[in-house]
C-alpha cells in the first residue's frame, strides 16, 4: 500500500477566498478600463496562477498590468482577507484527524498562502510544506506545480491524492497522474459547478468537508 501524500489546493479548498479575490479584481480592473465581473473573473481565471491570469487579460484587453497595479491589488485582496469569513466549514475536523502526510500546492504567492492559512487558523498543520506555482515554469492547469510538490515530499504521482475546486486544478493533477477529489462548497461555486468537475477528470466531488475522511480512507485502502 503507498505512504500516501495528500495534496491541498488552498483558495477555494482550505481558505474560502476565491469570492472575495475575484470581488477585488472587479473594481481594481475597472480603474484601468478592464470592465469583467466577479462571475467572468471567476469562470476564466479561478484555478490558474496570477500570472496566466495577467498575461491573458493583457492580451484580451490591449492593456499592460503594471508592477503598481499589481502591487495595488494585491494590498487589497490581503486587506480584505483581514476583515472576510475565510473558514471553510469541517475543514479543520477533516486536517486534525487525517493520518498521512499533507501539503499544499497553489496558484497563489507563498506569502499569500500563508497568510490565508494562518487567518483560518491552519497554516500548523502544513508549515514548512506549501508550494507555489512561482516556483514552477508553468501554472496550473499544467502539471508542474503538482510534480514540483510530489518530489519535494518524496512521493511518486501514483502515491499522491489531489483536493481541487477548479477544473484547471483538477485538469493539472490529472495531467500529472494523481487521483483528485473536487470540492464543490466555496461560496464562489455557482450551480453546475460540481458536475464540471468530474468532466475534468475528478474522481468523486464532495459538497461538504464532512465528506471528504470516508473517501480519504478508500483511496488509501486501494491500490492506486
Amino acid at each position: 500500500m503507498p505512504p500516501g501524500l495528500t495534496i491541498f489546493d488552498c483558495d477555494g479548498v482550505l481558505v474560502d477566498s476565491e469570492a472575495v479575490v475575484c470581488g477585488i479584481c472587479v473594481p481594481c480592473l475597472a480603474e484601468i478600463g478592464v470592465v469583467m465581473t466577479a462571475e467572468d473573473i471567476a469562470d476564466r481565471y479561478i484555478g490558474i496562477s496570477a500570472t496566466k491570469m495577467a498575461a491573458d487579460i493583457e492580451s484580451r484587453h490591449g492593456v499592460t498590468l503594471t508592477p503598481e497595479f499589481h502591487t495595488t491589488m494585491r494590498q487589497r485582496i490581503m486587506d480584505a482577507f483581514e476583515i472576510e469569513p475565510l473558514t471553510i466549514d469541517g475543514i479543520d475536523s477533516v486536517l486534525a484527524a487525517h493520518v498521512g502526510i499533507l501539503c499544499v500546492a497553489s496558484g497563489s504567492r507563498l506569502e499569500r498562502v500563508r497568510r490565508c492559512l494562518a487567518i483560518v487558523g491552519l497554516l500548523d498543520y502544513f508549515d514548512p510544506y506549501i508550494f507555489s506555482a512561482t516556483q514552477v515554469a508553468r501554472g496550473k492547469p499544467a502539471p508542474d506545480l503538482f510534480l514540483f510538490a510530489a518530489r519535494e515530499m518524496g512521493a511518486a504521482p501514483a502515491e499522491c491524492l489531489v483536493i481541487e475546486d477548479s477544473t484547471h486544478g483538477v485538469t493539472a493533477a490529472v495531467a500529472a497522474g494523481m487521483p483528485v477529489i473536487g470540492f464543490s462548497g466555496g461560496s464562489h461555486c455557482r450551480p453546475g459547478h460540481a458536475d464540471r468537475l468530474p468532466g475534468a477528470g475528478a474522481a468523486h466531488v464532495i459538497q461538504h468537508m464532512r465528506e471528504l475522511p470516508e473517501l480519504l480512507n478508500g483511496f488509501r485502502s486501494a491500490p492506486y
